[in-house]
Protein backbone atom coordinates (compact mmCIF):
# COMPACT_ATOMS: atom_id res chain seq x y z
CA UNK A 1 0.00 0.00 0.00
CA UNK A 2 1.43 3.38 -0.97
CA UNK A 3 1.67 6.41 1.31
CA UNK A 4 -0.98 8.09 -0.81
CA UNK A 5 -3.74 5.53 -0.49
CA UNK A 6 -4.71 3.98 2.81
CA UNK A 7 -7.49 1.47 3.24
CA UNK A 8 -10.39 2.37 5.47
CA UNK A 9 -9.22 -0.24 7.98
CA UNK A 10 -5.75 1.27 8.09
CA UNK A 11 -7.12 4.77 8.46
CA UNK A 12 -9.38 3.89 11.38
CA UNK A 13 -6.66 1.92 13.13
CA UNK A 14 -4.50 5.01 13.08
CA UNK A 15 -1.02 5.67 11.82
CA UNK A 16 0.21 8.52 13.99
CA UNK A 17 1.73 6.37 16.72
CA UNK A 18 4.08 4.74 14.23
CA UNK A 19 4.93 7.91 12.33
CA UNK A 20 8.59 8.86 12.07
CA UNK A 21 9.92 11.96 10.39
CA UNK A 22 13.35 12.77 9.02
CA UNK A 23 15.83 12.80 11.86
CA UNK A 24 13.89 10.51 14.18
CA UNK A 25 10.51 10.29 15.92
CA UNK A 26 8.38 13.37 16.34
CA UNK A 27 8.14 15.05 19.72
CA UNK A 28 5.02 13.91 21.57
CA UNK A 29 2.26 16.50 21.58
CA UNK A 30 1.35 17.16 25.20
CA UNK A 31 -2.28 18.12 24.78
CA UNK A 32 -4.96 17.99 22.10
CA UNK A 33 -5.67 21.64 22.96
CA UNK A 34 -2.90 22.44 20.48
CA UNK A 35 -5.32 21.33 17.80
CA UNK A 36 -7.84 23.97 18.86
CA UNK A 37 -5.56 26.95 18.66
CA UNK A 38 -6.74 29.30 15.95
CA UNK A 39 -5.13 28.99 12.56
CA UNK A 40 -3.82 32.53 12.99
CA UNK A 41 -2.25 31.61 16.33
CA UNK A 42 -0.75 28.40 14.96
CA UNK A 43 0.88 30.36 12.15
CA UNK A 44 2.22 32.88 14.66
CA UNK A 45 3.66 30.20 16.93
CA UNK A 46 5.38 28.48 14.02
CA UNK A 47 6.98 31.74 12.94
CA UNK A 48 8.04 32.45 16.53
CA UNK A 49 9.52 28.91 16.69
CA UNK A 50 7.34 28.02 19.67
CA UNK A 51 6.13 24.95 17.80
CA UNK A 52 7.48 23.19 14.74
CA UNK A 53 5.52 22.03 11.71
CA UNK A 54 6.39 18.44 12.68
CA UNK A 55 5.06 18.83 16.22
CA UNK A 56 1.89 20.45 14.92
CA UNK A 57 1.37 17.63 12.44
CA UNK A 58 1.92 14.98 15.10
CA UNK A 59 -0.65 16.58 17.39
CA UNK A 60 -3.24 16.58 14.62
CA UNK A 61 -2.51 13.01 13.57
CA UNK A 62 -3.02 11.86 17.15
CA UNK A 63 -6.31 13.74 17.31
CA UNK A 64 -7.45 12.10 14.07
CA UNK A 65 -6.42 8.67 15.35
CA UNK A 66 -8.36 9.17 18.58
CA UNK A 67 -11.58 10.81 17.33
CA UNK A 68 -12.02 10.16 13.60
CA UNK A 69 -13.28 6.57 14.04
CA UNK A 70 -16.31 8.06 15.82
CA UNK A 71 -17.22 10.55 13.08
CA UNK A 72 -15.66 9.35 9.78
CA UNK A 73 -14.67 12.83 8.57
CA UNK A 74 -11.17 12.17 7.19
CA UNK A 75 -11.50 9.41 4.60
CA UNK A 76 -8.04 9.44 3.02
CA UNK A 77 -5.04 10.09 5.26
CA UNK A 78 -1.50 10.71 3.98
CA UNK A 79 0.74 10.81 7.08
CA UNK A 80 4.04 9.95 5.37
CA UNK A 81 3.50 12.53 2.64
CA UNK A 82 2.52 15.08 5.29
CA UNK A 83 5.52 14.14 7.43
CA UNK A 84 7.88 14.74 4.54
CA UNK A 85 6.27 18.11 3.86
CA UNK A 86 6.46 19.08 7.55
CA UNK A 87 10.14 18.19 7.71
CA UNK A 88 10.80 20.32 4.63
CA UNK A 89 8.80 23.17 6.19
CA UNK A 90 10.97 23.11 9.30
CA UNK A 91 14.12 22.99 7.14
CA UNK A 92 12.91 26.05 5.22
CA UNK A 93 12.47 27.94 8.46
CA UNK A 94 15.87 26.83 9.74
CA UNK A 95 17.44 28.15 6.53
CA UNK A 96 15.52 31.44 6.92
CA UNK A 97 13.65 31.02 3.65
CA UNK A 98 10.54 33.09 2.89
CA UNK A 99 7.49 31.54 4.57
CA UNK A 100 3.94 31.63 3.23
CA UNK A 101 0.95 32.66 5.37
CA UNK A 102 -0.08 29.02 5.98
CA UNK A 103 3.45 27.75 6.49
CA UNK A 104 3.41 24.46 8.39
CA UNK A 105 -0.36 24.35 8.97
CA UNK A 106 -2.12 21.02 8.33
CA UNK A 107 -4.92 21.28 5.77
CA UNK A 108 -7.69 18.83 4.85
CA UNK A 109 -9.26 19.10 1.40
CA UNK A 110 -12.79 18.21 0.42
CA UNK A 111 -12.83 15.01 -1.62
CA UNK A 112 -14.26 16.91 -4.60
CA UNK A 113 -10.96 18.79 -5.06
CA UNK A 114 -8.31 17.05 -7.14
CA UNK A 115 -5.09 16.63 -5.17
CA UNK A 116 -1.88 15.74 -6.94
CA UNK A 117 -0.70 12.28 -5.93
CA UNK A 118 -3.54 11.78 -3.42
CA UNK A 119 -6.67 9.75 -4.00
CA UNK A 120 -9.72 11.81 -4.99
CA UNK A 121 -12.95 9.80 -5.13
CA UNK A 122 -15.68 12.48 -5.46
CA UNK A 123 -17.61 10.11 -3.15
CA UNK A 124 -18.25 7.80 -6.11
CA UNK A 125 -17.29 4.15 -6.61
CA UNK A 126 -16.39 5.11 -10.18
CA UNK A 127 -13.41 7.05 -8.80
CA UNK A 128 -12.52 5.05 -5.68
CA UNK A 129 -8.96 4.50 -6.94
CA UNK A 130 -8.44 7.73 -8.86
CA UNK A 131 -5.20 9.60 -8.14
CA UNK A 132 -4.97 12.95 -10.00
CA UNK A 133 -1.78 14.24 -11.58
CA UNK A 134 -2.61 17.90 -10.89
CA UNK A 135 -4.05 20.04 -8.10
CA UNK A 136 -7.24 22.06 -8.32
CA UNK A 137 -6.59 25.78 -7.92
CA UNK A 138 -7.62 25.90 -4.23
CA UNK A 139 -5.21 23.06 -3.42
CA UNK A 140 -2.45 24.65 -5.48
CA UNK A 141 -2.85 28.03 -3.79
CA UNK A 142 -2.88 26.55 -0.29
CA UNK A 143 0.24 24.52 -1.07
CA UNK A 144 1.92 27.68 -2.35
CA UNK A 145 0.95 29.43 0.91
CA UNK A 146 2.79 26.70 2.84
CA UNK A 147 -0.06 24.44 4.00
CA UNK A 148 0.63 20.75 4.49
CA UNK A 149 -1.98 18.34 3.14
CA UNK A 150 -2.98 15.86 5.82
CA UNK A 151 -5.87 14.15 4.04
CA UNK A 152 -9.24 14.34 2.29
CA UNK A 153 -12.64 14.94 3.87
CA UNK A 154 -15.85 13.06 3.16
CA UNK A 155 -18.53 14.37 0.82
CA UNK A 156 -21.77 13.09 -0.72
CA UNK A 157 -21.57 11.41 -4.12
CA UNK A 158 -20.31 14.12 -6.50
CA UNK A 159 -21.26 16.65 -3.81
CA UNK A 160 -24.98 16.20 -4.47
CA UNK A 161 -27.09 16.91 -1.40
CA UNK A 162 -26.56 18.36 2.06
CA UNK A 163 -26.18 15.01 3.80
CA UNK A 164 -22.70 13.50 3.76
CA UNK A 165 -22.78 9.80 2.89
CA UNK A 166 -21.64 7.73 -0.09
CA UNK A 167 -21.02 4.16 -1.21
CA UNK A 168 -17.24 4.47 -0.88
CA UNK A 169 -16.83 5.63 2.72
CA UNK A 170 -20.28 5.62 4.32
CA UNK A 171 -21.71 8.46 6.40
CA UNK A 172 -20.00 11.21 8.38
CA UNK A 173 -21.53 11.84 11.80
CA UNK A 174 -22.23 15.04 13.66
CA UNK A 175 -19.77 15.47 16.55
CA UNK A 176 -22.45 17.13 18.71
CA UNK A 177 -24.72 14.09 18.38
CA UNK A 178 -23.36 11.00 16.65
CA UNK A 179 -26.86 9.90 15.66
CA UNK A 180 -27.28 13.04 13.51
CA UNK A 181 -25.98 14.19 10.15
CA UNK A 182 -23.23 16.77 9.78
CA UNK A 183 -24.90 18.22 6.70
CA UNK A 184 -23.08 18.60 3.41
CA UNK A 185 -21.66 18.59 0.97
CA UNK A 186 -18.60 19.93 2.83
CA UNK A 187 -19.66 17.73 5.76
CA UNK A 188 -16.35 16.02 6.40
CA UNK A 189 -14.66 19.43 6.26
CA UNK A 190 -16.93 20.97 8.92
CA UNK A 191 -16.55 17.95 11.21
CA UNK A 192 -12.76 18.03 10.79
CA UNK A 193 -12.71 21.60 12.07
CA UNK A 194 -15.09 20.90 14.94
CA UNK A 195 -13.02 17.89 16.06
CA UNK A 196 -9.59 19.51 15.74
CA UNK A 197 -8.36 17.40 12.82
CA UNK A 198 -7.10 20.45 10.90
CA UNK A 199 -7.16 24.23 11.38
CA UNK A 200 -7.61 24.81 7.65
CA UNK A 201 -10.18 23.06 5.42
CA UNK A 202 -11.42 23.67 1.91
CA UNK A 203 -14.96 23.35 0.61
CA UNK A 204 -17.34 24.33 -2.16
CA UNK A 205 -20.92 25.54 -2.40
CA UNK A 206 -23.72 25.28 -4.95
CA UNK A 207 -26.88 24.96 -2.89
CA UNK A 208 -25.41 25.58 0.56
CA UNK A 209 -22.45 23.23 0.89
CA UNK A 210 -20.17 25.71 2.67
CA UNK A 211 -22.95 26.98 4.93
CA UNK A 212 -25.22 24.03 5.80
CA UNK A 213 -22.49 21.79 7.34
CA UNK A 214 -20.89 24.74 9.11
CA UNK A 215 -24.24 25.54 10.75
CA UNK A 216 -24.81 21.89 11.70
CA UNK A 217 -21.30 21.59 13.22
CA UNK A 218 -21.02 24.96 15.03
CA UNK A 219 -18.25 26.39 12.84
CA UNK A 220 -18.08 29.27 10.37
CA UNK A 221 -18.79 28.87 6.65
CA UNK A 222 -18.63 31.45 3.91
CA UNK A 223 -19.91 31.37 0.36
CA UNK A 224 -17.84 34.02 -1.44
CA UNK A 225 -18.97 36.00 -4.45
CA UNK A 226 -18.67 34.16 -7.75
CA UNK A 227 -15.15 34.73 -9.08
CA UNK A 228 -13.67 35.56 -5.69
CA UNK A 229 -12.10 32.10 -5.68
CA UNK A 230 -12.00 31.43 -9.43
CA UNK A 231 -12.39 28.04 -11.07
CA UNK A 232 -10.41 27.94 -14.33
CA UNK A 233 -11.66 24.39 -15.03
CA UNK A 234 -15.41 25.07 -14.73
CA UNK A 235 -17.38 23.45 -17.55
CA UNK A 236 -19.87 26.35 -17.48
CA UNK A 237 -17.36 29.19 -17.23
CA UNK A 238 -20.06 31.87 -16.88
CA UNK A 239 -22.19 30.03 -14.33
CA UNK A 240 -22.86 31.80 -11.04
CA UNK A 241 -24.16 28.83 -9.05
CA UNK A 242 -21.03 27.07 -7.79
CA UNK A 243 -18.02 28.48 -5.98
CA UNK A 244 -15.08 27.19 -3.99
CA UNK A 245 -14.10 28.50 -0.58
CA UNK A 246 -13.18 27.47 2.93
CA UNK A 247 -14.52 27.04 6.46
CA UNK A 248 -13.06 28.04 9.82
CA UNK A 249 -13.51 27.71 13.56
CA UNK A 250 -13.69 31.51 13.64
CA UNK A 251 -14.33 34.30 11.17
CA UNK A 252 -10.76 35.54 11.59
CA UNK A 253 -9.38 32.12 10.70
CA UNK A 254 -11.64 31.84 7.68
CA UNK A 255 -10.66 35.30 6.43
CA UNK A 256 -6.98 34.46 6.94
CA UNK A 257 -7.26 31.32 4.83
CA UNK A 258 -9.45 33.06 2.25
CA UNK A 259 -6.68 35.61 1.75
CA UNK A 260 -4.52 32.80 0.34
CA UNK A 261 -7.05 31.25 -2.06
CA UNK A 262 -8.89 34.35 -3.32
CA UNK A 263 -7.58 36.42 -6.20
CA UNK A 264 -7.93 36.68 -9.96
CA UNK A 265 -7.09 34.07 -12.58
CA UNK A 266 -7.02 35.00 -16.28
CA UNK A 267 -8.50 31.61 -17.23
CA UNK A 268 -11.78 32.32 -15.37
CA UNK A 269 -14.01 34.91 -17.12
CA UNK A 270 -15.92 35.88 -13.96
CA UNK A 271 -12.76 36.21 -11.88
CA UNK A 272 -12.82 39.23 -9.55
CA UNK A 273 -9.79 41.42 -10.14
CA UNK A 274 -8.91 42.04 -6.49
CA UNK A 275 -6.02 40.46 -4.56
CA UNK A 276 -6.74 37.89 -1.88
CA UNK A 277 -4.59 39.83 0.58
CA UNK A 278 -7.53 42.18 1.12
CA UNK A 279 -9.00 39.57 3.47
CA UNK A 280 -5.99 39.72 5.78
CA UNK A 281 -7.04 43.17 7.01
CA UNK A 282 -8.47 43.73 10.52
CA UNK A 283 -12.15 42.80 10.69
CA UNK A 284 -13.29 45.38 13.24
CA UNK A 285 -15.66 48.18 12.21
CA UNK A 286 -18.58 50.18 13.62
CA UNK A 287 -22.11 49.13 12.74
CA UNK A 288 -23.87 52.11 14.26
CA UNK A 289 -26.80 53.08 12.04
CA UNK A 290 -26.29 50.20 9.59
CA UNK A 291 -29.62 49.04 8.18
CA UNK A 292 -30.30 45.31 8.42
CA UNK A 293 -33.24 43.40 6.90
CA UNK A 294 -34.67 40.57 9.01
CA UNK A 295 -36.27 37.63 7.21
CA UNK A 296 -40.00 36.85 7.36
CA UNK A 297 -40.67 33.44 5.82
CA UNK A 298 -38.99 33.68 2.38
CA UNK A 299 -42.37 33.57 0.71
CA UNK A 300 -43.76 30.57 2.57
CA UNK A 301 -40.65 28.48 3.25
CA UNK A 302 -41.19 26.29 6.37
CA UNK A 303 -38.82 26.53 9.34
CA UNK A 304 -38.53 24.24 12.32
CA UNK A 305 -39.68 26.31 15.33
CA UNK A 306 -36.49 25.42 17.22
CA UNK A 307 -34.38 27.06 14.52
CA UNK A 308 -36.70 30.03 14.26
CA UNK A 309 -36.56 30.60 18.02
CA UNK A 310 -32.76 30.67 18.10
CA UNK A 311 -32.37 32.96 15.09
CA UNK A 312 -35.19 35.34 15.99
CA UNK A 313 -33.63 35.69 19.43
CA UNK A 314 -30.64 37.39 17.82
CA UNK A 315 -32.48 40.39 16.50
CA UNK A 316 -31.47 42.09 19.73
CA UNK A 317 -27.85 41.02 19.14
CA UNK A 318 -27.68 42.99 15.91
CA UNK A 319 -29.43 45.92 17.57
CA UNK A 320 -26.82 45.82 20.33
CA UNK A 321 -24.16 46.25 17.64
CA UNK A 322 -25.84 49.52 16.65
CA UNK A 323 -27.80 48.19 13.67
CA UNK A 324 -31.24 49.40 12.63
CA UNK A 325 -33.15 46.13 12.16
CA UNK A 326 -36.37 45.96 10.15
CA UNK A 327 -38.37 42.92 9.11
CA UNK A 328 -38.23 42.89 5.33
CA UNK A 329 -37.31 40.49 2.56
CA UNK A 330 -37.16 40.48 -1.24
CA UNK A 331 -39.20 38.31 -3.58
CA UNK A 332 -37.45 34.94 -4.04
CA UNK A 333 -40.04 33.38 -6.36
CA UNK A 334 -37.69 33.53 -9.35
CA UNK A 335 -35.17 31.42 -7.44
CA UNK A 336 -37.52 28.45 -7.68
CA UNK A 337 -37.35 28.50 -11.46
CA UNK A 338 -33.74 29.60 -11.91
CA UNK A 339 -31.95 27.39 -9.42
CA UNK A 340 -33.82 24.16 -10.06
CA UNK A 341 -33.46 24.28 -13.83
CA UNK A 342 -29.88 25.55 -13.95
CA UNK A 343 -28.77 23.05 -11.32
CA UNK A 344 -30.34 20.17 -13.25
CA UNK A 345 -28.73 21.43 -16.46
CA UNK A 346 -25.29 21.52 -14.85
CA UNK A 347 -25.73 18.10 -13.28
CA UNK A 348 -26.73 16.53 -16.59
CA UNK A 349 -23.84 18.21 -18.37
CA UNK A 350 -21.37 16.82 -15.83
CA UNK A 351 -22.63 13.27 -15.32
CA UNK A 352 -25.03 12.17 -18.09
CA UNK A 353 -22.38 10.29 -20.05
CA UNK A 354 -21.23 8.39 -16.95
CA UNK A 355 -24.82 7.58 -16.01
CA UNK A 356 -25.32 6.11 -19.48
CA UNK A 357 -22.24 3.91 -19.09
CA UNK A 358 -22.78 3.05 -15.40
CA UNK A 359 -26.53 3.26 -14.65
CA UNK A 360 -26.21 1.42 -11.32
CA UNK A 361 -23.36 3.56 -9.97
CA UNK A 362 -25.45 6.62 -9.05
CA UNK A 363 -27.75 7.22 -6.09
CA UNK A 364 -31.40 7.69 -7.00
CA UNK A 365 -31.61 11.40 -6.17
CA UNK A 366 -28.61 12.25 -8.35
CA UNK A 367 -29.84 9.98 -11.14
CA UNK A 368 -33.21 11.75 -11.08
CA UNK A 369 -31.58 15.17 -11.30
CA UNK A 370 -29.45 14.07 -14.26
CA UNK A 371 -32.51 12.76 -16.07
CA UNK A 372 -34.38 15.98 -15.31
CA UNK A 373 -31.57 17.93 -16.91
CA UNK A 374 -31.58 15.72 -19.98
CA UNK A 375 -35.25 16.49 -20.59
CA UNK A 376 -34.86 20.27 -20.51
CA UNK A 377 -35.60 22.20 -23.69
CA UNK A 378 -33.82 25.29 -24.92
CA UNK A 379 -36.82 27.36 -23.89
CA UNK A 380 -36.67 25.85 -20.38
CA UNK A 381 -33.10 27.07 -20.05
CA UNK A 382 -34.02 30.47 -21.48
CA UNK A 383 -36.82 30.74 -18.94
CA UNK A 384 -34.41 29.89 -16.13
CA UNK A 385 -31.83 32.43 -17.31
CA UNK A 386 -34.50 35.12 -17.51
CA UNK A 387 -35.72 34.32 -14.00
CA UNK A 388 -32.12 34.32 -12.77
CA UNK A 389 -31.54 37.82 -14.09
CA UNK A 390 -34.76 39.10 -12.58
CA UNK A 391 -33.89 37.59 -9.21
CA UNK A 392 -30.42 39.17 -9.25
CA UNK A 393 -31.70 42.63 -10.13
CA UNK A 394 -34.45 42.46 -7.53
CA UNK A 395 -32.08 41.37 -4.77
CA UNK A 396 -29.51 44.07 -5.55
CA UNK A 397 -32.26 46.69 -5.54
CA UNK A 398 -33.44 45.40 -2.15
CA UNK A 399 -29.91 45.76 -0.74
CA UNK A 400 -29.68 49.37 -1.82
CA UNK A 401 -31.76 50.12 1.29
CA UNK A 402 -30.27 47.45 3.54
CA UNK A 403 -26.58 46.60 3.85
CA UNK A 404 -27.31 43.09 5.16
CA UNK A 405 -30.03 40.47 5.01
CA UNK A 406 -30.29 38.08 7.99
CA UNK A 407 -31.97 34.68 7.95
CA UNK A 408 -31.47 31.13 9.30
CA UNK A 409 -28.77 29.12 7.56
CA UNK A 410 -30.86 25.96 7.64
CA UNK A 411 -34.57 25.29 7.94
CA UNK A 412 -34.20 22.60 10.59
CA UNK A 413 -31.58 21.28 13.02
CA UNK A 414 -29.35 18.27 12.21
CA UNK A 415 -31.52 15.23 11.47
CA UNK A 416 -30.97 11.48 11.73
CA UNK A 417 -27.79 10.33 9.99
CA UNK A 418 -29.69 7.43 8.40
CA UNK A 419 -32.19 9.77 6.71
CA UNK A 420 -31.08 10.59 3.14
CA UNK A 421 -32.93 13.90 3.24
CA UNK A 422 -35.85 15.41 5.21
CA UNK A 423 -39.25 14.88 3.63
CA UNK A 424 -41.15 17.29 5.88
CA UNK A 425 -40.66 20.43 7.97
CA UNK A 426 -43.38 21.95 10.15
CA UNK A 427 -46.04 19.90 8.39
CA UNK A 428 -44.92 20.87 4.87
CA UNK A 429 -44.04 17.78 2.82
CA UNK A 430 -41.26 17.62 0.22
CA UNK A 431 -40.74 15.50 -2.86
CA UNK A 432 -37.30 16.73 -3.95
CA UNK A 433 -34.05 16.14 -2.06
CA UNK A 434 -33.15 19.85 -2.12
CA UNK A 435 -36.50 21.23 -0.95
CA UNK A 436 -35.38 21.42 2.69
CA UNK A 437 -32.41 23.65 1.77
CA UNK A 438 -34.15 26.69 0.32
CA UNK A 439 -32.80 29.05 2.98
CA UNK A 440 -29.39 28.34 1.46
CA UNK A 441 -30.02 27.93 -2.26
CA UNK A 442 -32.31 30.93 -2.55
CA UNK A 443 -29.21 32.91 -1.55
CA UNK A 444 -26.97 30.88 -3.89
CA UNK A 445 -29.20 31.89 -6.77
CA UNK A 446 -28.57 35.59 -6.06
CA UNK A 447 -24.79 35.14 -6.29
CA UNK A 448 -24.27 37.39 -3.27
CA UNK A 449 -21.70 36.63 -0.56
CA UNK A 450 -23.09 34.90 2.54
CA UNK A 451 -21.63 33.70 5.84
CA UNK A 452 -23.00 31.38 8.50
CA UNK A 453 -21.93 31.91 12.09
CA UNK A 454 -22.74 29.78 15.17
CA UNK A 455 -25.93 31.19 16.67
CA UNK A 456 -26.64 28.84 19.55
CA UNK A 457 -28.26 25.48 20.20
CA UNK A 458 -31.67 23.84 20.28
CA UNK A 459 -32.96 22.49 23.62
CA UNK A 460 -31.48 19.13 22.54
CA UNK A 461 -28.02 20.68 22.13
CA UNK A 462 -27.96 20.75 18.32
CA UNK A 463 -26.14 23.67 16.65
CA UNK A 464 -28.02 26.43 14.79
CA UNK A 465 -26.42 28.86 12.35
CA UNK A 466 -27.26 32.49 11.58
CA UNK A 467 -26.82 33.47 7.92
CA UNK A 468 -25.54 36.94 7.02
CA UNK A 469 -25.89 38.01 3.38
CA UNK A 470 -24.23 41.11 1.97
CA UNK A 471 -24.21 43.30 -1.09
CA UNK A 472 -22.83 42.23 -4.44
CA UNK A 473 -19.08 41.50 -4.20
CA UNK A 474 -18.83 43.06 -0.71
CA UNK A 475 -17.38 39.88 0.76
CA UNK A 476 -15.15 41.58 3.31
CA UNK A 477 -18.06 43.55 4.75
CA UNK A 478 -19.97 40.29 5.25
CA UNK A 479 -17.03 38.87 7.18
CA UNK A 480 -16.84 42.05 9.26
CA UNK A 481 -20.48 41.67 10.33
CA UNK A 482 -19.99 37.94 10.92
CA UNK A 483 -16.97 38.73 13.10
CA UNK A 484 -18.89 41.31 15.13
CA UNK A 485 -21.77 38.86 15.67
CA UNK A 486 -19.32 36.10 16.64
CA UNK A 487 -17.58 38.35 19.17
CA UNK A 488 -20.92 39.42 20.65
CA UNK A 489 -22.21 35.88 21.13
CA UNK A 490 -19.29 33.43 21.50
CA UNK A 491 -21.24 30.27 20.61
CA UNK A 492 -18.41 29.07 18.38
CA UNK A 493 -16.30 28.45 21.50
CA UNK A 494 -18.54 25.51 22.43
CA UNK A 495 -16.75 22.27 21.52
CA UNK A 496 -18.32 18.82 21.05
CA UNK A 497 -17.92 16.53 24.06
CA UNK A 498 -16.33 13.71 22.02
CA UNK A 499 -13.09 15.66 21.57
Amino acid sequence: MTENQFSRRELLRGTASALFLKGGPVAEATDSSICFLSAVEMARQIRAKKISARELLEAHLKQIERVNPKVNAIVTLVPEMAADAAAKADEMQAHKETLGPLHGLPVAHKDLFETRGIRTTFGSPLFKDYVPAEDDIVVERMRRAGAIIIGKTNTPEFGAGSQTFNQVFGATRNPYDLTKTCGGSSGGAAVSLACGFAPVVSGSDTGGSLRNPAAFCNVVGFRPSIGRVPNPKAAFAWSTLTTSGCLGRSVADLAYVLSTIAGPDPRAPLSINEPGELFARPLERSFKGVRVAWFKDLGGVPFDPRVRAVVDGHRKTFESLGCIVEQAEPDFSNAETAFRILRALGTANSYAARLHDHPDAFKDTLKGEIEEGLHLSGMDVARADTAHGQLWRGFQAFLEKYEYFILPTTQLPPFNVDTPYPTEIAGVKFTNYIDWMKSCWYISATGNPAATVPGGFTPEGLPVGVQIVGRNKEDFRVLQMAHAFEQATGFGNNRPSII
